[in-house]
């Protein structure tokens, strides 16, 4: 697969990958990460290094508070490799001993001992670039080793380590040490069939090696195998651009000006593509193998391009500077967030247990205020208890106090008169004479007299004055308290009929409790003037009917209140029924139909 075939491959995958992130709508933290951490990894082999940033810390912010360390170690290492490539050694430093902490924190299996060579292999990298020359041959030996000792084929990684451990030797003109790490490389014939790119970058270098080392043997023949190897797999010629460089220096030594400013120019123009540091290199050796204006001319743009690959270097740092302060924003936010979701949860369990307790609060207190009307109905009904038993022994005693009058009548009027008048017809009783007739009419007439007041007090005798009259007593002297109390009149219309003394004491009292509560609801609401009470029987069944003349009021529209609603919960309670009937401005009728039990 070529670089643009390679290229292609990850932008699709980045694609499937943003398309089912947006269709699943991924909900868990973890798979979330892993998603942003592989297109971290494709944007990084993209070259894309702001996407492959974002994305590496998006995975980073999610693995750092997870169980996940070596997930965690891997993005911190994809994070240093792109600060890195955008010559932020400094960070790239921080980041990769962040992730070998790590690491080293870890069972030592094979795949954390693997990335702990790779990041070893970066540290390599950032201090050859620091010129820390020593540490790096020091990163890139325990890097070496520790791919050496990995399960599985890392040739291909521990050849790469090789080379960059020969060119840091380069650097410290240790050509020596670097030919001989570049025969443990090139020792591989099928090196060049495998992996040609490589094998013409590791043929340049060593020519560099020897040509540093001054063994011109097999310059500069081996530079021009290196690069038409290098032309012949790279679409862009990038991979020429060093060797170029190394044959226009070569020439350049042994004096061949002409063709050491053709493979320089030939350098110059492969890497103005790219405006990297390899153009950077181009123009500096320009500015050495060159006539004096041209030089010049080379030289300014040297420091001009080197000036402006500071300047974005700076811009690119300070982008993931800013990348990390959003994410570090966010995260602030997210905590922000979580902690207003759990002072929200908090508060409405809160107010949640407050309402419940507040229910339970008034609750309990309705159903004591209940218990307390009950047992003061239970009193009330208690003192009319005891009033009408009262009231009955009052009755008893005047039913007492008539007979004994009417004992004494007998005995002292009826029956001394007809005792005169029995001696006075003995006395008569065989006189012939017309005086004696007359006179014995006389006591007939009287006899007669007696007779009717006799039957006068049988009847009254017969007739119980008082029976039935107590209950309605206890009702008249109620409805006269209250009547005057509201500035009422009344009148009361009372069926003879009514045996009060067969009707139940439980019955009387609610019949007093309904008629005391009516009259109560007339004062309150209906501001009458007058109220009319009936008693009659219809057959074993005691209406009661009261009627006002107050506003009245719209019967499907109202709202009955605890007067009313008490005032049926007593018929209930004793089998009745009750009936309202009014209109505004005619005043109210209630019919109250209680079975004699």
């Amino acid at each position: 697969m070529n670089f643009i075939q390679a290229q292609n491959s990850n932008f699709k995958k980045i694609d499937s990958l943003h398309k089912y992130v947006v269709k699943s709508k991924i909900n868990d933290s973890l798979g979330l990460a892993k998603v942003h951490y592989q297109l971290g990894e494709l944007y990084r082999y993209s070259n894309l290094s702001d996407s492959s940033y974002f994305y590496y810390h998006k995975a980073e912010r999610f693995y750092r508070h997870s169980k996940q360390q070596l997930e965690y170690a891997k993005t911190l290492y994809g994070i240093a490799v792109i600060q890195t490539y955008e010559k932020d050694h400094t960070g790239s430093e921080v980041t990769s001993f962040q992730a070998i902490t790590i690491l080293e924190s870890l069972k030592q299996v094979n795949e954390v001992r693997k990335y702990k060579a790779y990041i070893y292999n970066n540290l390599g990298i950032v201090f050859n670039q620091l010129n820390q020359l020593e540490e790096s041959v020091n990163y890139y030996t325990k890097a070496i080793d520790l791919k050496r000792g990995l399960k599985g084929d890392f040739k291909n990684s521990i050849d790469n380590s090789i080379n960059n451990l020969a060119r840091v030797y380069i650097l410290k003109n240790e050509n020596d040490k670097a030919i001989k790490y570049y025969n443990v490389i090139l020792s591989d014939k099928n090196l060049r069939k495998e992996r040609p790119s490589f094998y013409a970058l590791v043929l340049g270098n060593y020519g560099k090696a020897l040509f540093n080392s001054g063994n011109y043997d097999k310059l500069p023949n081996l530079y021009f195998e290196a690069l038409k190897i290098a032309d012949s797999v790279s679409f862009n010629g990038y991979n020429s651009i060093i060797i170029n460089q190394q044959i226009a220096e070569y020439y350049s030594l042994n004096g061949d000006n002409e063709l050491a400013k053709f493979y320089a120019y030939k350098a110059k123009s492969i890497s103005e593509k790219f405006n990297n540091e390899d153009l950077l290199s181009a123009l500096l050796l320009l500015s050495k193998i060159e006539s004096k204006d041209k030089a010049l001319k080379h030289l300014r743009a040297y420091v001009k391009l080197n000036d402006s690959l500071l300047k974005t270097e700076r811009t690119i740092r300070n982008k993931f500077e800013r990348i990390k302060f959003e994410t570090k924003e966010i995260e602030k936010e997210n905590i922000q967030i979580a902690r207003e979701r759990l002072w929200l949860l908090i508060i409405s369990c809160a107010l949640i247990l407050a309402s419940v307790l507040l229910y339970l609060v008034i609750n309990q207190r309705s159903k004591n205020k209940e218990l307390k009307f009950v047992q003061q109905q239970q009193e009330t009904n208690e003192e009319i208890y005891n009033l009408m038993l009262s009231q009955q022994d009052n009755i008893e005693e005047a039913r007492v106090l008539e007979k004994k009058r009417i004992s004494e009548e007998l005995h002292d009027g009826v029956l001394g008169r007809l005792f005169g008048a029995r001696l006075s017809l003995d006395s008569l009783n065989m006189a012939t004479t017309t005086d004696a007739i007359n006179t014995r009419s006389k006591y007939i007439a009287q006899l007669k007299t007696i007779e009717e007041d006799i039957r006068k007090v049988s009847h009254e005798l017969n007739t119980d004055f008082v029976s039935g009259s107590g209950f309605i007593d206890i009702i008249k002297s109620l409805i006269d308290t209250q009547t005057l109390a509201y500035q009422l009149k009344y009148k009361m219309n009372n069926d003879g009929a009514i045996n009060w003394d067969g009707i139940s004491n439980k019955n009387k009292i609610h019949i007093y409790r309904i008629i005391q509560e009516a009259l109560h609801n007339i004062y309150k609401h209906a501001k009458a003037t007058e109220v009319v009470f009936t008693f009659k029987l219809k057959k074993s069944i005691i209406c009661l009917k009261i009627k006002d003349n107050g506003a009245g009021f719209d019967i499907n529209k109202a709202k009955f209140g605890i007067g009313l609603k008490n005032m049926n919960s007593r018929i209930a309670e004793i089998n009745g029924i009750i009936y309202f009937n009014s209109e505004k401005n005619l005043g109210t009728t209630v019919v109250i139909e209680i079975p004699i039990t």
